[in-house]
């Protein structure tokens, strides 16, 4: 007969974790089609849970109190899951029926909801499974405002399981992001889809739809563009076979 499993407590990153999340919601999901016919992405289920539950859910443990989520493909539906679920954190609508303005455009529309302090941003999307410490903790105690405008969570291109990509970034020994990977080169690490953002990096933006990369790239002249490093696990659900692949690890997590 096993004995029971011990759940010990472990010790978390002693840091202020940013009042305020934007919560990218607004994509159409299209290599998840069919499963996105009838609902936005972010509403498909692993594991029993839709993946921006999975994310709210990691947002609360954290200690988030506010969360601004951006909205355009099936929006009512969005909304309607977000009032029905989430009644123990401030939640903002950016609303983007119009006009998907795509990430960076995203965070220029939402700027006067998110304020003028450094600032969680989370795809809706992403599934992740902490490690030792709480991820987003380990995020925000690692941030340092003097030098920082820009801190990314990472995880080596080894551990990016279900992912199809070939890497994002090269880091150096004090975590400091140096480059992107180069066309037809393997980069060590992958963005993950949570990070720390600096409201000085917003500013000189284009009209219209852009990508938060605008924002990188500026930081990264600047020497100002960081990472940590996931201890956990993070899959990347982009498609619907992604979907048992990270459901039958889960199960032996």
């Amino acid at each position: 007969m096993k004995g029971k499993k011990t759940l010990s407590i472990r010790p978390q990153p002693d840091a202020a974790v940013p009042e305020t999340v934007m919560v990218m919601a607004a994509g159409l999901g299209k290599r998840m089609r069919p499963l996105t016919a009838t609902r936005p992405k972010p509403l498909v289920q692993v594991a029993g849970k839709t993946l921006i539950d999975h994310t709210f859910d990691h947002l609360r443990a954290a200690g988030v109190k506010r969360a601004v989520v951006n909205v355009h493909y099936l929006a009512d539906q969005m909304e309607a899951h977000l009032r029905a679920r989430v009644k123990d954190m401030e939640v903002l609508i950016s609303d983007e029926r119009e006009q998907l303005l795509e990430t960076g455009g995203g965070i220029v529309k939402a700027r006067e909801m998110i304020g003028d302090k450094p600032f969680l941003c989370v795809n809706s999307d992403n599934l992740w499974i902490d490690g030792p410490v709480d991820a987003i903790r380990a995020l925000a105690a690692r941030w340092d405002d003097e030098k920082m405008d820009a801190l990314l969570l990472l995880v080596p291109l080894a551990r990016a399981n279900c992912h199809r990509g070939m890497g994002d970034f090269r880091v150096d020994a004090q975590g400091r992001i140096t480059e992107r990977r180069k066309p037809g080169r393997v980069a060590p690490f992958v963005y993950i889809g949570v990070q720390i953002l600096s409201p000085r990096v917003i500013r000189d933006w284009p009209e219209g739809p852009f990508s938060t990369n605008l924002f990188w790239s500026r930081a990264m002249e600047a020497g100002r563009l960081y990472g940590v490093v996931h201890q956990g696990l993070w899959f990347d659900i982009g498609t619907p076979e992604a979907i048992p692949m990270a459901e039958a690890a889960l199960a032996d997590a």
